[in-house]
Formats: C-alpha cells, structure tokens, sequence
C-alpha cells in the first residue's frame, strides 16, 4: 500500500515557538529590578529587622517596590 504524506510547513508563523521569556511571562533586567535585586534587598531589609523570621514575604515584597520606585 502506498503512504500518503501530509502537507506540512515547518516555518509557518502559527507553529513557531515563543522565546522563553514570552512563554513564562518573565521580565528582562530593563524592566525591573532582577531576581537578585530583589533577595539581597529583601535580606537587608530581613537584617534591619533585626533577624526576626516570620515576614520573608513582606520583605520581599517591599524590597520589589523599592526597586520599582529607586529608593
């Protein structure tokens, strides 16, 4: 029996992939503060804290808006 092959085009727009960051929806460095900004701010925050545990994610967050704002 002979095969019959489906027409397909490797190239066309609808089967291209995303790049990484439009796929996970990240940001690139131009556009806010990075990852690392952000925990060493969160830890300096975390130390003037003096140490207490508990509000990692208060810090982290007040660390992300400072970093937005410049301060």
């Amino acid at each position: 029996m002979a095969r019959m092959q489906a027409k397909t085009s490797h190239n066309s727009p609808s089967q291209q992939v995303p790049e990484a960051s439009a796929r996970n929806g990240s940001h690139s460095p131009r556009n806010g503060p990075t990852h690392e900004q952000i925990a060493r701010r969160a830890y300096e925050l975390f130390l003037s804290r003096g140490g207490s545990h508990g509000r990692h994610e208060d810090d982290w967050l007040q660390a992300e808006r400072e970093l937005r704002l410049g301060r």
